[in-house]
């Protein structure tokens, strides 16, 4: 089956429009508080569209929001039917993951590079920059791919990494960037502050939905992201093109590109920005980006997305492609694993379902998860539950939490580990304590104390489903305020 794929942002958003995934706002808005208004209220819907602005007070350029924001938008991004089961998707990435590296197609021409700018930079003329909550310390461009290199390796292909960073405008061309000790990027600033180097980057806004999805997920420090895009595009590559002052390679549909360098030992305070966890993360002295050249298509759309208490775009976002390559991870060592759920808060709270190979085996999964390159820095709370539990089913996790754990025997906790500084919970930021809960079914040679014979569902009852569901439809087919 060819499962549609997109040239870029402005391809998707056609297809999201035609799927009713897209509203316009024609009228003019006020960029504060009216576009992170939006993107709250469009995160609340259930299968909320993207949010396109058109005219906004004060600027040029269009700001679209909640572009990943909803199941159904995220479905279409893979070429999918906008109503796939969470766990149908799932699998299909699953799927389309084992095909990694698909070498992306280095192109000599492209849309962003329409316009370009070197002298007299100002970022405030060519986006429509706002603050997305009340309290941030400034306008944060929250959804941007950022492409580096290794400094030590900068043509190592593999070692280029796409990545997404919050990044804060300080002024015309002056940005801070985020970039922790477990980032990818850190381990390049790292590398370069040793020997006083800067580390060029280029920012790039706007992109394919599949670009932005990877550029957000956690892989290996030498897997290459775009090898991934074109894995995820189910084997099609994706167009890129050199830069302008470096050999990095960008995405060739980029709606912006900010071309610089992060200055090498200049930390600035950055902050506080209301981030992830759904809290204000406060004020820090972060690394600064000095912008050097900016290209640009023709009428630019700023893409933007909402951070707030869950779920917003971000969560979409972050679902997932947080999933999957734990899950990978973990199923090198432990083939029994069925499932992983890493969607609460970019993987903060993991629920992993499993066959068990011997007694204990549910608590050493749950450690497997602890030892993951995202995992260690990022997961708090491990569940491991019974293969035939499914993690994405939260009753069927609760479940397992209430007829399966002795809290006793079945909860462990390990104190003074890595944590993420962004969680409130982590004290002192960036330590925390690990607990993992044991739900699965005892085996030998654990005690099994007493038999439990499972209920299994009456004969015919998947027959059943598909008639439910065909009569529902055709009752909503012939009253649409049924549907």
């Amino acid at each position: 089956m060819a499962y549609k794929t997109y040239r870029d942002l402005r391809d998707f958003l056609a297809t999201l429009e035609a799927e009713g995934q897209l509203v316009r706002i024609k009228d003019e808005v006020n960029p504060e508080p009216e576009i992170g208004a939006a993107g709250r209220a469009a995160a609340n819907l259930k299968n909320g569209p993207a949010v396109l602005f058109e005219n906004v007070k004060g600027y040029k350029g269009s700001v679209v929001t909640n572009v990943h924001g909803s199941w159904a938008n995220h479905a279409l991004m893979m070429g999918m039917d906008k109503d796939t089961p969470v766990i149908d998707q799932f699998r299909e990435l699953a799927r389309r993951w084992d095909k990694y590296p698909v070498a992306p197609n280095i192109v000599t021409d492209a849309p962003c590079k329409q316009n370009k700018i070197t002298e007299d930079i100002n970022i405030f003329e060519i986006l429509p920059l706002y603050r997305i909550n009340k309290y941030d310390g400034g306008f944060f461009i929250s959804k941007a791919s950022v492409i580096s290199a290794d400094p030590d390796e900068p043509q190592n292909f593999d070692k280029m990494n796409v990545g997404t960073y919050r990044i804060q405008v300080k002024g015309k061309d002056t940005l801070g960037i985020q970039a922790l000790p477990f980032h990818d990027i850190g381990l390049q600033l790292k590398k370069a502050e040793r020997l006083n180097k800067p580390v060029p980057i280029a920012i790039t806004i706007g992109n394919d939905p599949i670009v932005t999805f990877m550029a957000s997920t956690p892989v290996k420090y030498d897997q290459n992201e775009y090898g991934f895009v074109g894995a995820l595009r189910d084997g099609v590559p994706s167009d890129v093109i050199k830069a302008e002052e470096t050999d990095l390679l960008i995405p060739a549909g980029a709606e912006v590109v900010l071309e610089g360098y992060i200055k090498p030992r200049v930390r600035t305070v950055e902050g506080p920005f209301g981030e992830f966890p759904g809290s204000y993360s406060g004020a820090r002295l972060q690394a600064e980006v000095k912008i050097t050249t900016v290209t640009y298509r023709d009428n630019p759309i700023f893409e933007n997305l909402y951070l707030g208490l869950p779920w917003t775009e971000i969560d979409y976002l972050l679902a997932l492609n947080t999933c999957i390559p734990l899950y990978q991870q973990i199923k090198e060592t432990h083939p029994e694993v069925k499932a992983v759920n890493a969607m609460y808060t970019h993987g903060i709270g993991v629920i992993v379902s499993t066959g068990v190979r011997y007694g204990g085996y549910g608590k050493a999964v749950g450690m497997r998860v602890l030892t993951t390159p995202h995992g260690m820095p990022y997961s708090k709370i491990v569940i491991v539950v019974d293969e035939f539990v499914d993690p994405f089913n939260l009753e069927q996790v609760m479940w397992a939490l209430t007829t399966r754990v002795d809290p006793i025997k079945d909860v462990a906790i390990i104190p003074n580990c890595p944590g993420m500084p962004l969680d409130p919970s982590s004290n002192p930021p960036g330590m925390h304590s690990k607990l993992i809960i044991d739900a699965t079914t005892p085996v030998a040679p654990e005690a099994v104390t007493r038999e439990t014979q499972l209920l299994e569902p009456p004969v015919g009852y998947e027959i059943w489903e598909q008639t439910i569901q065909q009569l529902l439809k055709a009752q909503q087919a012939a009253d649409p305020v049924l549907a």
